[in-house]
C-alpha cells in the first residue's frame, strides 16, 4: 500500500478546517445530531463479527451515464459471484456529498491493488442513485464498483441506518445539499442513510471484521481492514 497519511489523519483535518470556516451555531447541529445518533446505541446493534452477512443484489453504476431512464437497466452485482472469488470489503458510505466518504474512497482506491494482492473484493455501497454513484466514480477516478441501495434497504439489512432527523433535514437543504435529489424519491425512506460502517465477509458468508460509527467524522484504516484477512 502506498506510503500515504493515515484515513483518519486526513479526516480529522477536514474536521479542524471545516471548526475553522463554519459558525460555532451551525457547528452544533451536527454535533448535537452525532451524539444523538450515538446514543441510540446504532454502534452496538449493527451485524457482529461471526454472522452470516446478508445477500445482495444491487445496481452498479458501471462507469456508465445514466439517465432516470436507464438507471433501471444498470448492471446488477450480486455478493455471491463477488464471494465466489474470495473475501468481500464492503464500505457502506452516505453520499459524494459527503467530503468524509470521498476521502475514505479515495484511501480505499490507493490501497486497492493491497486488496487484490490478498485476494480480496471491494464494494462500496449508498443509497445514491447509480447515476451519482457514477458520477462519484469517475471524479474520483474509482476502479472498485459504487453500488446504489435505495432506501437504504440493505444498510438495514446490516443494521446500520438510520432516518436523518427533522434538524438535519434542515440543516442539509439550508447548506444546498438535496438528499432527496441524489438518493431519489424514495417515500418514507428517502431520508434513509447509513452510518460509515466497514464490513469484511469471508467466502463463507460470515463476517470476519466489523466496524461502524454514529460519528461520521470517524472510520478504520484501510490497513488495519486489510490486516483482518
Amino acid at each position: 500500500m502506498p506510503n500515504t497519511t493515515d484515513l483518519q489523519t486526513r479526516l480529522d483535518n477536514i474536521t479542524t478546517r471545516t471548526r475553522a470556516l463554519v459558525q460555532p451555531s451551525r457547528l452544533a447541529i451536527t454535533d448535537d445530531a452525532v451524539q444523538d445518533l450515538f446514543l441510540t446505541g446504532i454502534e452496538d446493534r449493527i451485524l457482529p463479527i461471526g454472522a452470516t452477512a446478508p445477500t445482495f443484489d444491487l445496481p452498479d453504476a458501471a462507469a456508465t451515464t445514466l439517465t432516470r431512464e436507464t438507471a433501471a437497466n444498470a448492471r446488477l452485482i450480486h455478493s455471491s459471484d463477488l464471494l465466489g472469488i474470495g473475501p468481500l470489503i464492503v464500505l457502506f458510505f452516505r453520499g459524494r456529498w459527503c467530503p468524509y466518504c470521498m476521502t475514505q474512497l479515495e484511501a480505499w482506491q490507493q490501497a486497492f491493488p493491497a486488496v487484490r494482492e490478498k485476494g480480496a473484493l471491494l464494494v462500496a455501497i449508498s443509497p445514491q442513485l447509480p447515476r451519482q454513484n457514477d458520477f462519484t466514480a469517475q471524479h474520483h477516478n474509482l476502479s472498485f464498483p459504487l453500488l446504489s441501495d435505495a432506501g437504504s434497504v440493505l444498510a438495514d439489512a446490516f443494521r446500520v441506518a438510520y432516518t436523518v432527523p427533522p434538524p438535519m433535514q434542515e440543516h442539509y437543504r439550508s447548506i444546498m445539499i438535496n438528499i432527496p435529489f441524489i438518493n431519489g424519491d424514495q417515500g418514507p425512506n428517502t431520508w434513509r442513510l447509513p452510518i460509515p460502517a466497514t464490513f469484511v465477509i469471508a467466502p463463507s458468508g460470515k463476517i470476519t471484521f466489523a466496524e461502524a460509527h454514529a460519528d461520521h467524522r470517524v472510520r478504520p484504516d484501510p490497513a488495519e481492514v486489510l490486516a483482518s484477512l
